[in-house]
């Protein structure tokens, strides 16, 4: 139900943009989350937005800006000044408001930022 695209390789200072289509109305009132999981490591919450309101993790603030476009039930993650530390695996996901944790979950698109 959560489709992500628009990884790639790239090197360090640049940019891409994800995308993470989602299936069926309901998701246009939930809140949309980017994680990313980096070899070795935990996955580890990127950003998230709801209505207007976003949050970031500090290790993005100022680079990463997500955005949403309820037409297209489609969440973007515009990522600049990348680093090599954040090659990951980039997943899409989605929870109703009040949950804790988020229930539906992309497949994952692999970043490489090369140095």
């Amino acid at each position: 139900q959560l489709q992500a695209s628009g990884g790639g390789l790239v090197q360090a200072g640049g940019s891409l943009r994800l995308s993470c289509v989602a299936s069926g109305s309901t998701f246009s009132t939930y809140v949309r989350g980017w994680f990313r999981q980096a070899p070795g490591k935990e996955r580890e919450f990127v950003a998230s937005i709801f209505s207007r309101i976003t949050n970031y993790a500090d290790s993005v603030k100022g680079r990463f800006t997500i955005s949403r476009d309820n037409a297209k039930n489609t969440v973007y993650l515009q990522m600049s000044s990348l680093k090599p530390e954040d090659t990951a695996v980039y997943y899409c996901a989605a929870k109703p408001r009040y949950e804790k944790t988020y229930a539906y979950w992309g497949q994952g698109t692999q970043v490489t930022v090369s140095s």
